[in-house]
């Protein structure tokens, strides 16, 4: 569903670039609303939640597609934990869907999917660990990345129940806001994926703000 924000970017609290390839690491407190815009489109921001009170609470696929019966991620979704509490909603969304069931890129995957010869290269859950790994004040560790969001990516469940990774369905400018139902650390690796159409073949730089 598309919903524009009513949030002004010059009102915006915290801003920050995170060029394809690297990460985002940061605490949204209960109440605040943050924003990942696609700058150029066709991009891939692979993300997970934490309950910053208690990394033991995370974002949960399973619980969130339960409840609101819809295993894609739009305007009006709440997103629940693996304690099955509400973390963040989504409350606006120019992009129209978003995915939660293809997982994420990794050196594992790379090699199945595409080559032997692919393994080395970069991919999300290195992100993922580089970041974790420099910031030990969170208490976030390898054993805390499970669900992940594909916030931007289009995979389209076929009809014998299989997924595929199709064209991005996002454009220059779109973007999505959740606004935090509990102090909540956001980890977001922007793709570096080069071997599918998730981030066209290209990866750019994403934009997060926070109100």
């Amino acid at each position: 569903m598309i919903k524009e924000s009513i949030l002004k970017p010059e009102d915006a609290t915290f801003r920050e670039t995170v060029p394809a390839g690297d990460y985002f690491l940061k605490v949204v407190k209960k109440g605040e609303t943050v924003r990942i815009l696609d700058l150029e489109g066709n991009q891939a921001a692979d993300t997970l939640f934490f309950n910053a009170d208690d990394s033991a609470e995370r974002y949960s696929a399973v619980d969130t597609i339960r409840e609101q019966g819809n295993v894609y991620l739009t305007a009006g979704t709440v997103l629940r934990s693996n304690r099955n509490n509400p973390m963040l909603e989504i409350t606006a969304d120019t992009c129209g869907r978003h995915d939660t069931l293809g997982g994420a890129c990794a050196t594992e995957s790379n090699t199945v999917r595409y080559d032997l010869e692919k393994r080395c290269m970069h991919a999300c859950r290195d992100s993922w660990m580089l970041a974790v790994n420099e910031h030990e004040e969170f208490g976030l560790g390898k054993r805390d990345i499970t669900h992940n969001i594909n916030f931007f990516m289009n995979v389209p469940v076929t009809a014998d129940g299989g997924l595929t990774f199709e064209d991005g369905i996002s454009a220059p400018g779109k973007y999505v806001e959740l606004k935090a139902l509990m102090n909540t650390t956001v980890l977001i690796s922007n793709c570096p994926q080069l071997n599918n159409l998730c981030n066209g073949y290209n990866p750019t730089p994403i934009e997060v703000l926070i109100w």
